[in-house]
Formats: C-alpha cells, sequence, structure tokens
C-alpha cells in the first residue's frame, strides 16, 4: 500500500490505520520541517523571556510605578486566542471526515479570532501610558508582545491563504498536509501567549 493510500485510509478506519495516517505524517518533510522550525522559535522565544526574567529581578519595584498592564481585559483577548485553537482543531477533525462546512467555518471562525486578537492588542499599545523607550520593563513588554503579535501576523497570513483554498476545494481527507502544518503552527502561537500572559501580565 503506497503511503498516500495509507493517508487515506487513515481516516476511514481502526486504530492500525489512524496510526499508518501519523506514520506518514512523521515521514512528511514539510510536517519535520515545521517541527524543527517551531524548535527553533522555542529558542528564540527562551531567550526574550531569559532577558525578560533579568530584567525582573534585577529592577525593583517590577512593574514600575504607575505602569500596571490592563489584566482583565488583556485575560478577554487571551481566551478568544484560546478558542481560535479549538475552531483550528474542528477545522483539522472536519476535514480528515471529508466535511468541508466544518472545514470553511472552522478556518473562518479561527481567522476572525486571530485578526480580533490583534486589533485588541493594537489597540491596547494605543491606550498604555508608556512606550518602548521609557525604560526596561517597557522596552521588555513591547519587545516580548511584539515578537507574539508578528508570529500572529504569520499565523494569520497562513490562515487566509488555508481559507481561500479550503473555499476552492482543495483540501480532501487524504491530501491537506498544508492544513496540518498550519494548524500545528497556531497552536504554537496560541501556547506561548498562554505562557507569555502567565509571566507578563500575572505574575
Amino acid at each position: 500500500m503506497s503511503a498516500h493510500a495509507a493517508t487515506i485510509d487513515g481516516h476511514a478506519g481502526g486504530d492500525g490505520q489512524v496510526s499508518a495516517y501519523h506514520d506518514s505524517l512523521l515521514r512528511s518533510p514539510l510536517f519535520l520541517g515545521m517541527i524543527m522550525f517551531l524548535g527553533s522559535e522555542i529558542m528564540l522565544f527562551g531567550s526574550f523571556f531569559t532577558i525578560f526574567f533579568y530584567l525582573r529581578f534585577t529592577h525593583n519595584p517590577w512593574p514600575p510605578l504607575g505602569m500596571e498592564l490592563p489584566k482583565k481585559p488583556t485575560g478577554v483577548n487571551t481566551a478568544i486566542l484560546i478558542s481560535s485553537s479549538f475552531t483550528m482543531h474542528w477545522a483539522l477533525v472536519s476535514i480528515k471526515r471529508n466535511r468541508r462546512f466544518g472545514l470553511v467555518a472552522g478556518l473562518g471562525m479561527t481567522l476572525l479570532m486571530g485578526l480580533t486578537f490583534l486589533a485588541l492588542q493594537v489597540h491596547e499599545y494605543l491606550d498604555l501610558p508608556f512606550t518602548p523607550s521609557n525604560n526596561a520593563f517597557a522596552s521588555g513588554f513591547f519587545s516580548l508582545t511584539g515578537l507574539h503579535g508578528f508570529h500572529v501576523f504569520i499565523g494569520a497570513t497562513l490562515l487566509s491563504i488555508a481559507f481561500l483554498r479550503s473555499i476552492r476545494g482543495h483540501y480532501s481527507a487524504g491530501a491537506h498536509m498544508g492544513l496540518e502544518v498550519t494548524g500545528l503552527y497556531w497552536h504554537f502561537v496560541d501556547v506561548v501567549w498562554i505562557v507569555l500572559y502567565t509571566v507578563v501580565y500575572l505574575l
């Protein structure tokens, strides 16, 4: 049986067939390339978090007086981004079952929530009483959140491409690798934000 056939059958039958599908994922250069790319992204964000922690423990008080962050509004924005992971999962599950409505609706909702997150983040920036040049806290905050926002923008671009392709009927149960790597990237962006929100806004 070819790898392509195993992929198709992996959505139609039992545990052994599903396992064959996951094996085919791990053999895909595109999927493995995304895994390696995300590994480098983890190191990138890790370096920024390290700098942020260094600044935090070498400056007192933290954050400086008069520079409190809007925890509750950003908490709502966090909930929006987390919800987008569930709609992304819905889209992936739908295409694996050849349910095109779920695919299109899931991708559309994920893209909409991603763009909403970016819009609310920009709104937060405009309302903050400080700029990156004020002090170490401000520069650390804008560096971390800005880096993440850039990654959300990239993810939204990938989602836009996937959404347009899904409308044109380009995906199927046996051929949706582009959607798999897009979903993997989007889940990564969501997890990074959960860590960032906890470290920067709550701790």
